[in-house]
């Protein structure tokens, strides 16, 4: 690796070598990577991914994570999302009533988070949502969603996955929050008409896009934020 020259107060960037084992969207990647502030900046404040700036821009605005709440992170690995939300709600430090709760559910396995409570647990399964809710407690304050479709290159076809990954989402989090709860999620351009918006309309009292700074320029990304909850699951 090497470093661009710069002049003046330029900032120098950090070039990858294509390798014989590295190919070029690789080397992209991992150029893009080491020339992150947001990638540094969560290595140097302790979060496990840069994703994590995301969600602190988004409710430093909205101020939905308050102290106290229960919350749910769906797909939470590997985990930046949990660890803040846990750190804004208190369920790490907090006490009484001030303490919160936060559960982390994934299929895939992660590393234990402070004040987080990790199932590993496909919320698509029909038990999750009394899972949920015992494992909190009760009904959930917010559910957060950074979740992605696996890529398959077909532009169609992902619209597709990520719309109905949303979806699926949106209505897991129908089941699991209180009245007046949160719902945040990870959409792409385009992807939350019809279907979604109806619904997400319907069930929460206001419903916006909005794209932090900390998303990538070129990335198509949004986030779908519905607060004001009209419902109730179940023992809510």
């Amino acid at each position: 690796m090497k470093a661009s020259k710069g002049s003046g107060s330029r900032e120098l960037k950090t070039r990858v070598k294509t390798g014989k084992n590295r190919s070029l969207s690789s080397k992209l990647w991992l150029e893009r990577q080491l020339n992150d502030p947001y990638v540094a900046r969560a290595k140097r404040e302790g979060y496990r991914a840069r994703a994590v700036y995301k969600l602190i821009e988004i409710d430093d605005k909205a101020k939905f994570l308050k102290a106290g709440a229960r919350v749910v992170d769906l797909g939470a690995a590997p985990g930046g999302w949990s660890q803040f939300a846990a750190k804004r709600v208190g369920s790490t430090d907090g006490r009484g009533r001030e303490k919160g709760r936060v559960v982390a559910i994934d299929i895939l396995e992660m590393d234990a988070i402070s004040g987080v409570e990790i199932l590993h647990l496909d919320f698509l399964d029909p038990a999750a949502p009394d899972v949920l809710k015992e494992t909190l407690g009760g009904p959930a304050d917010v559910v957060l969603s950074d979740m992605a479709a696996n890529a398959t290159g077909h532009r169609k076809t992902d619209h597709l996955k990520i719309v109905a990954l949303v979806e699926a989402a949106a209505a897991f989090a129908a089941e699991i929050l209180k009245p007046g709860g949160t719902f945040l999620a990870k959409v792409i351009q385009g992807g939350t008409e019809g279907d979604l918006l109806a619904m997400l309309k319907r069930d929460f009292a206001s419903v916006k896009h909005v794209k932090p700074a900390a998303s990538r320029q070129d990335s198509a990304e949004l986030y779908v934020l519905a607060t004001g909850f009209r419902g109730g699951g179940k023992d809510a």
